[in-house]
């Protein structure tokens, strides 16, 4: 999740790729030496221009126009030296030489304004990143934390894929959902839905409680932001809400049509499905769900993976779906920071580098009391 940030501007090219520079200066210099030795018949001097056409393919405006100066020059040496500078093909040449430097130096010029505005937008989308999911706490009470955000586009840092978690008292509580759709609309309903659980993680007693309020929040946004009622009903969120006392070995956790949680203990790998789920959150009106609690044993040294659809969802180079589960076996690592790279690393490996769908990931391990 961590991307290198960098600032372009006109000198960074020359101070980044200043051995690159002496590819076109050698040029020019091996040219006009070359021009100046063969016969008059023999013109290489209009192969200088090749000099600045290269330097704007890595560099900026102003080493790009200093080369065209310079390639320039070569020529008009090149012209003097045979008594041809006031012919009219050369003089066409020259001028030929000047449109190409005008509209290359142009070109890088253009090239790097928008190398300066995607760097403010990927800055801007890191910030909005951090806004909307907030690092977890390494951790929480007597759990370990870790997780992971996997983009399916290269540019992209936000998407659908949410993930929080908040500590009272008595209980830790973790959320984890995937909008459905994609693009800025997800994003917005990511980030309503994380307010809310931020919110309602702390006011509400009940696991129950937190869900619906959830659900009403997510229903409340829909019916406020989309006028046709069928549109309303294609956009939902699935959840798991998880519920972790401090003081009881268990996991408590409300199902809302998001895949199945899986539990690492004494490398088996076990899949809590739940046996009454809810609704996706959105269409809790169409179902009248009652929020049943699923619970299930969490000992000390076990471990929960939650996920995305993003990850089971992944096709390989032959296009069967990523087994997560089966995956899993081959991890002998301990603790959910290494379990979460442990499957990042085999995800990427398996669909060949690149994701069709964004994918999140949280590991969560109790330590011993």
């Amino acid at each position: 999740m961590r991307h290198a940030r960098g600032r372009t501007d006109g000198h960074r090219p020359w101070r980044t790729g200043h051995a690159l520079v002496a590819i076109p200066l050698v040029l020019i210099f091996v040219i006009t030496v070359a021009d100046l030795l063969t016969p008059r018949e023999i013109e290489l001097s209009p192969l200088l221009i090749t000099a600045p056409a290269i330097t704007a393919s890595f560099s900026g405006p102003w080493v790009t126009g200093s080369v065209g100066v310079l390639s320039f020059a070569g020529e008009m040496v090149v012209s003097a030296h045979d008594g041809t500078i006031a012919d009219r093909p050369v003089q066409t040449q020259f001028a030929a030489a000047v449109v190409v430097t005008v509209f290359l130096v142009l070109f890088s010029y253009l090239r790097e304004r928008h190398q300066q505005v995607l760097t403010r937008v990927r800055s801007v989308s890191e910030a909005a990143q951090r806004a909307l999911l907030r690092p977890l706490p390494a951790r929480l009470g007597s759990l370990r934390l870790a997780s992971m955000y996997l983009a399916a586009e290269e540019e992209a840092q936000i998407g659908g894929d949410l993930y929080a978690a908040a500590r009272t008292d008595s209980r830790a509580r973790i959320v984890i959902g995937d909008v459905r759709g994609k693009g800025l609309p997800s994003v917005s309903d990511a980030a309503l839905l994380l307010g809310s659980f931020r919110e309602a993680a702390r006011r509400h007693a009940t696991l129950p409680d937190v869900a619906r309020y959830l659900d009403q929040s997510v229903r409340s946004d829909l019916d406020e932001h989309t006028e046709d009622l069928e549109q309303a009903q294609e956009n939902f969120i699935t959840a798991a809400v998880i519920e972790i006392p401090h003081d009881r070995a268990v996991i408590e956790m409300i199902d809302c049509g998001h895949p199945p949680p899986l539990l690492l203990r004494d490398h088996q790998v076990m899949t809590l499905d739940a046996a009454r789920p809810a609704p996706p959150l959105g269409l809790g009106e169409l179902a009248d769900p009652l929020y049943e609690v699923e619970t299930f044993d969490f000992k000390a040294g076990d471990t929960l993976l939650l996920y995305t659809d993003g990850v089971i969802e992944a096709r390989g180079r032959g296009g069967e779906f990523y087994p997560l589960a089966d995956r899993l076996m081959s991890w002998e690592g301990d603790g959910p920071e290494t379990l979460v790279r442990h499957v990042r690393d085999d995800l990427l490996a398996y669909v060949g580098g690149r994701l069709g769908d964004d994918a999140a990931m949280v590991a969560i391990q109790r330590l011993p009391d």
